[in-house]
């Protein structure tokens, strides 16, 4: 069978508008190509609690994070990007740099390879990346946290697909003592550099007190704050703290959720999921699920069977993995 070039393709379209009366503005924008969402959107930017584009447009990005990077490392490679740009349709993912236990602080030019390996397919790609400091008590190694944003802001900051994630999570720190103090120092080092990408910081009690933060804002601009759920285990009370802070003008984003309780396992609970993500959408809230990684746990989206070569079907897909996907892809 003749294989149609795409001029060929193009001009054939172009006739049967003409035939069928149709406007050549629609022709026009039925053959132009699909932009990327770094085409679409340009650099993010915040205004009054609400992420903008570069038309300053609210905009809501939506993916996926990769696992540990120390112990997920196997799935930061070119493959998965592209399967989960092409097939999973996602706007970001997520790097989850682990600033200890084998990550960062051992191994410091292994994890960056790995930031490097995604960046680089984010950009190929389209999509935006974030590059989130994976610990439960940064502010204990403020020294570290400094070395590595400097150094990601120096070879990326130029970038409109690089956002920054500061502290993942704190567990049991204070935001006027502990979390907040961080941010400041980390933020300045990082503005010295790039003074415009967006920056997102952990608040308190595992990324659930955004409320706490709302009260006692950082300044300076660009800046969101992070709110992680597990639909086991959180559901209105923690909803109630968002809709405080959105209230308070802080802009919030969603760099980490899963469908399962908050150990990982537990089984996974569509319909508060459903309520969740039905909430961030109503609120123009952008969010990651958790996670990429073939591990036997309720909170992985593939089955341990499952390749990090990527390319997977729904086979290699959990629950969900399966949920996940179709979300994505229905928008």
């Amino acid at each position: 069978m003749q294989v149609f070039s795409v001029l060929k393709f193009k001009s054939l379209v172009f006739k049967l508008c003409v035939i069928a009366g149709v406007s050549l503005v629609s022709y026009n924008v039925f053959a132009k190509e699909k932009q990327t969402a770094v085409e679409l959107y340009g650099e993010i930017s915040v205004d009054n609690g609400v992420l903008l584009d570069q038309n300053n447009n609210p905009v809501q990005l939506r993916g996926m994070s990769l696992f540990w990077s120390q112990w997920g490392g196997q799935f930061y490679n070119k493959s998965v990007v592209k399967t989960l740009t092409d097939d999973w349709n996602i706007s970001v993912i997520r790097v989850a740099i682990a600033a200890k236990k084998g990550g960062y602080n051992t191994n410091p030019q292994g994890e960056l390879k790995k930031v490097d390996v995604i960046v680089k397919a984010a950009v190929e790609n389209g999509i935006y990346v974030i590059i989130d400091w994976h610990s439960h008590d940064a502010q204990n190694d403020i020294k570290s946290a400094i070395e590595f944003f400097e150094t990601v802001a120096k070879k990326y900051g130029h970038l409109p697909n690089v956002i920054y994630e500061i502290y993942n999570e704190p567990d049991y720190e204070s935001w006027n003592n502990d979390i907040k103090p961080y941010a400041e120092t980390v933020i300045q080092k990082i503005r010295a550099i790039d003074d415009n990408n967006l920056i997102i910081v952990g608040t308190p009690t595992w990324s659930q007190r955004v409320d706490q933060a709302a009260d006692n804002p950082l300044e300076g601009k660009n800046i969101a704050y992070t709110i992680h759920f597990y639909a086991g285990t959180h559901s209105q009370e923690i909803r109630d703290n968002v809709i405080y802070a959105l209230d308070k003008g802080l802009a919030i984003f969603s760099t980490e959720w899963g469908m399962s309780k908050a150990s990982g396992n537990g089984g996974v609970f569509k319909s508060e999921t459903k309520k969740w993500i039905d909430f961030f959408d109503a609120h123009n809230i952008s969010w990651l699920n958790w996670s990429i990684i073939n591990k036997k746990e309720s909170s992985a989206a593939l089955k341990p069977s499952a390749s990090h070569i990527a390319n997977w079907t729904d086979r290699d897909l959990t629950k969900s993995g399966k949920w996940v996907k179709k979300r994505l892809l229905s928008y």
